[in-house]
């Protein structure tokens, strides 16, 4: 079973977060199911950079009027196929925005440009690999089912999966004579959305199936209240929707072989974990102390509830812990953490940035992982938490809910709790479960008992990944039935 995946962005040739790591990581998980998935992404400067004698697998003389090469690359048994378009995609800045943080004007054109030459995979092939299906993910390859179905690949099914509702790539109407598409796809059937274009209402109305990246948020986002205005049609496409819970690469998130980390260790052996904590504490700046050290790897914004521990962090101090902040986002956000590093020297520290390697440093060397999110279509980091004996203190929603087992009396009892919930994301519910968990840091057995029990979780993509085959075995048999 072929399978082709489409993703603005994929680990580890390109990563703002954590689409990157889903793409990267299903190849490899779905190869024992069978199934031979390669992965288009768009070329950007640094993705280019990277690759070494690539070849060239397809040519576009006119793709929304640049010229545009399909460039093959094989990279640890996965094929990637990179969309060297630099017209479109050789820029400074991010994948989406410029150095200054501003979204590219004509993204509408890149991504369909991305979303076009997926479709003419579909139709023609490369080098007589001819996908059964083609996954798209997110707004960026929204349109990816519209030119499947009003094209030659007409027959091959897709699959949209949404890793955040909030995003949905909407812009003006006057952009819809130049996608190439039919008059009648600019519709409430299509991909029209309040007069606008919407490439990922789009994607949900024209997608075979959709799914998200947890069974949680499959059900939030039908809500008025997670579905970002698209719970209407998600709700009309309930019979459709699977909610698949994300995993991790195990073999990169590997506390016994992290190359990143200062100390190796594993499950049981928590012991070995101290030279990480000195690490991390000496990297933001902390003094050694013996309360809880909890860090926060992070976007700085509203959605991942970054104003409510701005709001608690004080209050972390007081109880005898200490606070390490990895992240960017609002400035506004940013500088409320700075000003409680400034208010607490040696206790707070807040490093504003992204940082891959630093990262693995947090979760080996923390004794808990704050996840507050407002919303959190699956979240990694609790994942890599749990890999590494960073307890997971997380909001009650999406898939932190169905990921992380509260230290309640039953579960705790029962030897199953991976973690702390809480609910409503405020201060006052926050603040009550850090007091549940500085009570369970003060008994050593019981927080080791919770660090093993984490660490034992699967968090692997193996169930997963058979999930995702049986559903694209079930929708190929479906489109060879009708």
């Amino acid at each position: 079973m072929k399978v082709l995946s489409v993703a603005s962005e994929v680990y580890p040739l390109i990563k703002t977060g954590g689409l990157a790591d889903v793409a990267g990581a299903l190849p490899a998980a779905l190869a024992a199911h069978g199934v031979d998935m390669q992965v288009l992404l768009p070329g950007y400067k640094p993705v280019m950079a990277k690759l070494v004698n690539p070849v060239r697998m397809m040519e576009f003389d006119d793709l929304f009027g640049v010229k545009a090469v399909i460039m093959a690359y094989r990279m640890g048994g996965v094929q990637y196929l990179v969309l060297d378009a630099p017209d479109l995609f050789d820029r400074d800045g991010g994948p989406y925005t410029d150095a200054s943080g501003t979204d590219f004007p004509d993204n509408w054109r890149r991504f369909a440009a991305l979303c076009r030459a997926a479709a003419s995979i579909a139709e023609e092939g490369l080098d007589g690999w001819i996908p059964d299906v083609v996954h798209a993910h997110d707004w960026q390859a929204g349109l990816v089912p519209a030119y499947l179905q009003h094209g030659p690949a007409a027959a091959t099914p897709s699959v949209m999966t949404v890793h955040n509702i909030a995003f949905q790539g909407q812009f003006k109407a006057a952009i819809f004579a130049e996608l190439g598409l039919p008059p009648s796809v600019f519709s409430v059937d299509g991909i029209e959305y309040y007069g606008d274009v919407s490439y990922l209402k789009g994607g949900l109305q024209l997608a075979s199936v959709i799914t998200t990246v947890s069974p949680t948020y499959a059900q939030e986002i039908r809500t008025p209240e997670f579905g970002m205005g698209l719970e209407g049609l998600v709700n009309a496409r309930a019979a459709d929707l699977y909610g698949i819970v994300n995993g991790i690469d195990t073999t990169v998130w590997d506390p016994a072989s992290d190359p990143l980390i200062e100390a190796k260790y594993s499950e049981g052996k928590l012991k070995k974990r101290q030279p990480n904590r000195k690490a991390l504490a000496d990297r933001f700046g902390l003094t050694e102390q013996d309360g809880l050290l909890f860090t926060v790897v992070s976007r700085l914004t509203w959605q991942k509830g970054m104003d409510v521990l701005a709001e608690v962090a004080d209050d972390i101090v007081t109880m005898g812990g200490q606070l390490a902040v990895l992240g960017s986002g609002d400035p506004e956000l940013e500088d409320a953490l700075l000003a409680a590093a400034a208010r607490h020297p040696g206790h707070i520290g807040v490093i504003i940035d992204y940082d891959e390697a630093l990262s693995h440093l947090m979760q080996a060397g923390g004794d808990a992982l704050l996840v507050p999110s407002r919303f959190e279509p699956c979240g990694l980091t609790q994942l890599y938490g749990l890999r590494y004996g960073n307890v997971p203190v997380v909001a009650r929603t999406g898939g932190l809910a169905d990921t992380i087992i509260d230290a309640n009396e039953a579960a705790s009892a029962a030897r199953v709790a991976t973690g702390f919930q809480f609910s409503p994301v405020t201060p006052d519910a926050l603040r009550e479960t850090l007091r549940r968990a500085t009570r369970a840091f003060a008994e050593p057995k019981v927080w080791a008992r919770l660090q093993n029990q984490g660490m034992d979780s699967d968090v692997s993509w193996e169930r997963s990944a058979a999930r995702y085959a049986t559903m694209y075995r079930d929708i190929i048999a479906s489109v060879s039935s009708d």
